[in-house]
């Protein structure tokens, strides 16, 4: 029913995890962006913004033409209202989750990303930089440990925020955070690899992307991306 075209990061790691929990039948379809894969006029056609992860419904709803989606907050949002799961059907809760879904695309994925970059990936190491962003990302995890105090999960129930954000909190260490020192944040992460479903979308991953580490031709591919016309 639903082609993921997919590769082993956090944003794909979102949609992986969603799909095992909810049991939807899906292919994924590998997009290695490290041999860019992205820049292919079949995956440019789904996605414009040359990033995975984008799906195809082969079965919409509304019974017509497939229905293609990119962006990963999309996607959640999209799979969520096709299967009435993981985003509650009152007003204020799913406010709620659109909040936090919206808090993560909009901030904790960025800047996460740019404290990957600078402090793992970058030729030049730049201390205004890699200070910059690990210090963004303490605050960050500081409102989310804020929000999880007394609650199970991010907006209490289980849902598209907390696979939204699980992913990009995973490489905790790499980002230079002490988890200790975000005591919600550990509670609710080993809740999280304690799902079945997380461990099984995490184990598909290890089937498709058996690399591990950027050499100069992926980095170029990743890192030297330019306008493209």
């Amino acid at each position: 029913m639903i082609d993921l075209y997919y590769w082993t990061t956090p944003n794909g790691h979102k949609i992986t995890i969603f799909l095992e929990e909810t049991g939807l039948p899906y292919t994924i379809v590998p997009v290695n962006i490290s041999q860019g894969d992205q820049f292919g006029e079949s995956f440019l056609r789904i996605s414009p913004n040359n990033r995975i992860p984008a799906i195809v419904d082969r079965q919409p709803d509304d019974g017509g033409e497939p229905v293609s989606v990119f962006e990963s907050g999309a996607i959640l949002l999209y799979l969520a209202d096709k299967t009435g799961q993981f985003i509650p059907a009152d007003l204020r809760g799913r406010v709620q989750v659109l909040e936090w879904l919206m808090w993560q695309m909009g901030g904790l994925g960025p800047m996460l990303g740019q404290n990957h970059h600078f402090k793992t990936y970058a030729p030049e190491k730049l201390p205004y930089a890699i200070d910059r962003y690990v210090n963004e990302t303490a605050r960050l995890y500081g409102i989310l440990n804020e929000q999880l105090e007394g609650k199970d999960y991010i907006c209490g129930d289980y849902s598209i925020a907390d696979m939204a954000c699980y992913p990009w909190v995973v490489p905790h260490e790499r980002q230079g955070q002490n988890i200790d020192e975000f005591p919600e944040i550990k509670r609710w992460m080993q809740a999280m690899e304690a799902r079945p479903a997380v461990q099984r979308a995490y184990a598909r991953a290890k089937e498709i992307n058996t690399e591990t580490t950027v050499n100069e031709k992926s980095r170029a591919v990743l890192f030297g991306q330019g306008r493209r016309r």
